[in-house]
């Protein structure tokens, strides 16, 4: 499983283009391979014969774990290719498997794989682990020193410890007894999605399997949400002109036969505009107690998308240079490609600012998640009309709201307002966005 987004930490087969026996030449599509941000083509880069099926659609493995072997002729990927019945190399230690009729007895709580990779029996053998393996050894007391490793260089890897005692157990069968009256019954697991009931009746529940870019979504946001300090400035900003003017250029482009701009595309270039102005804003900080922050020279807004599959944030490099015209036709560019899961990792990583606009939907005002590791992101409401004071009338006029969310280890709340006093002036002046 090879690394194809900077985030990436697992990946999920999609679609397998080539099956066994079919043959192989150096950058033939091979598989695509669902990533934390979109499905992606992977070409092989070794010329054979597909041997074998490793990983099948549809399944999730760590990066670094074997998904197939191709027999390049020497007929090293043929023998391979025969199921936990390969020959271990001259040297290596065959695996250790319990056997499938008797139990093995409850192992002995071994020592946990500390930080330079020894089990920690005393032996100091080196104990190349993947984090996750090392997460259940700790958490399930595992001895890992009679396991053969097979991912890179020999690490252990998910796969090689699904054989051992304690790990997938599987989950107890309700009892089929029934309960004695006037005592209820216990609820059922719901820790795993097989474990829920076939049919719940109470909840009409059913289960939906959650893809690989959501559970991304959910752990960084997670992670972000608890251990971001984040605090919130809101401003309103009177949009008439900023209405105005975009009413003017939409009428000039489509005489001319070019593409409309939207508000978006004007708060693009504000929101690069007011970074320029205050660059301690365009930063990165990354874990509490570091010495030294990254100041981003290059002003890189991401755009929040929702797109079928989840959460996804395309990249706009160097917003603050870019004219309106030319900002609003990268995002829909951008947009259209997310939504069809085809954006490269170059187009979705490099961020140092978010937008997030829910204004077309008809949301007034909202709170945003920063996305890590950047240390602020725009919350945008719609754009309405409201009563507003001018002079000694109440008059219509439009109104934006929009919420910063920002890291509070290095952004305080001064900066922040300063910041929104800047954006504010652009709206409400928009020739300079413009200009």
């Amino acid at each position: 499983m090879p690394r194809l987004s900077d985030t990436m930490e697992e990946g999920a087969i999609s679609t397998w283009r080539k099956q066994p026996g079919d043959a192989v030449s150096v950058g033939d599509p091979l598989v695509e391979i669902e990533t934390d941000k979109a499905v992606m083509e992977y070409e092989a880069y070794q010329a054979g014969t597909l041997a074998k099926i490793l990983v099948p659609e549809g399944e999730t493995v760590e990066i670094g774990a074997p998904i197939a072997l191709i027999d390049d002729g020497s007929g090293a990927g043929e023998a391979d290719s025969r199921p936990e019945e390969s020959t271990p190399k001259s040297g290596s230690p065959e695996r250790a498997r319990p056997a499938p009729s008797a139990p093995a007895p409850a192992p002995a709580p071994a020592a946990p794989v500390n930080g330079t990779g020894t089990n920690g029996n005393g032996s100091g053998a080196r104990q190349l682990a993947s984090p996750l393996v090392r997460k259940i050894a700790r958490e399930k007391h595992l001895d890992l020193s009679g396991v053969t490793g097979t991912g890179p260089g020999g690490r252990i890897i998910r796969a090689d410890i699904n054989g051992l005692p304690g790990v997938n157990a599987p989950v107890p069968a309700p009892s089929a007894e029934p309960a004695a009256p006037d005592q209820p019954t216990s609820p059922a697991p719901a820790d795993a999605a097989q474990s829920a009931p076939a049919g719940d009746d109470v909840r009409g529940s059913r289960s939906v399997p959650v893809s690989n870019v959501r559970r991304v979504i959910a752990r960084r946001l997670s992670a972000s949400a608890s251990e971001v300090p984040h605090f919130y400035v809101t401003a309103v900003a009177d949009a008439e002109a900023l209405m105005d003017l975009r009413a003017t250029l939409n009428g000039q482009l489509t005489a001319a036969g070019r593409d409309k701009i939207s508000v978006n595309d004007l708060l693009i270039r504000a929101v690069g505009l007011a970074l320029r102005e205050h660059p301690d804003v365009n930063v990165s900080y990354a874990e509490d107690g570091a010495a030294t922050l990254l100041v981003h020279d290059r002003i890189n807004v991401g755009v929040a998308v929702a797109a079928e599959s989840g959460l996804i944030v395309p990249v706009i490099r160097d917003a603050d240079t870019k004219t309106v015209t030319q900002l609003g036709t990268e995002a829909r560019q951008l947009i259209s490609l997310a939504g069809e899961r085809k954006l490269t990792p170059e187009q979705t990583s490099g961020g140092t600012f978010t937008i997030s606009n829910l204004g077309m939907f008809g949301v007034e005002h909202f709170t945003a998640i920063i996305n890590p590791p950047e240390s602020a992101i725009l919350a945008v409401g719609a754009t309405t009309k409201e009563p507003a004071v001018v002079g000694d009338t109440i008059v219509p006029r439009y109104r934006l709201r929009y919420t910063l969310s920002v890291d509070h280890r290095v952004i305080d709340g001064a900066l922040a307002a300063r910041f929104l006093k800047t954006l504010t002036g652009l709206v409400e002046s928009p020739w300079m966005i413009v200009a």
